[in-house]
């Protein structure tokens, strides 16, 4: 008897979990250029571990089906625990809060898993260059800071 006869590739969860990889890495090479918490390897291990928690949901919901079987039932734990993961990351520091778009940033990557293990593809393709564009570009675009730096101008065209 063949052991190997038992065993089947899927395709398809082959290139979810090489999507995974790359569309996390991404994410996370931008955090690790900027030296940024969660780096290259957390957001790669968000990403995949969240694609193949979605790709078992929906397996087992398939193979073990019938009434009350729902795919989305313990995908659904992964919002919840990535939760706990993203609120590690959160510091509070003389008045000041950081890590927030860490923490911003490792559920919208375990989003982006979780839409990988669930075969949908552009959007997780779309969202990650929205993540991307969001951590790249609009760093310096911060309107409550812009909004406590007046200049002289701004203060003589207040009524006294």
């Amino acid at each position: 008897m063949d052991i190997w006869a038992h065993f089947q590739v899927h395709w398809e969860s082959v290139f979810q979990i090489v999507m995974a990889i790359i569309l996390g890495g991404m994410v996370g090479y931008e955090r690790e250029r900027f030296k940024k918490g969660a780096g290259l390897r957390t957001n790669i291990m968000i990403c995949l571990g969240s694609t193949i928690v979605t790709q078992v949901s929906i397996r087992m919901a398939q193979v073990h089906g019938g009434v009350g079987a729902d795919p989305g039932r313990i995908a659904a734990q992964i919002v919840s625990g990535i939760g706990f993961l993203g609120a590690g990351t959160i510091i509070q520091d003389r008045g000041r809060v950081h890590g927030l778009t860490t923490a911003a940033s490792i559920w919208a990557v375990a989003g982006l898993g979780m839409a990988i293990g669930a075969s949908f593809y552009w959007d997780a393709l779309v969202a990650t260059i929205g993540i991307l564009v969001t951590l790249m570009y609009l760093t310096k675009f911060r309107p409550h800071e812009v909004a406590q730096h007046k200049t002289e101008d701004d203060e003589q065209d207040q009524p006294e």
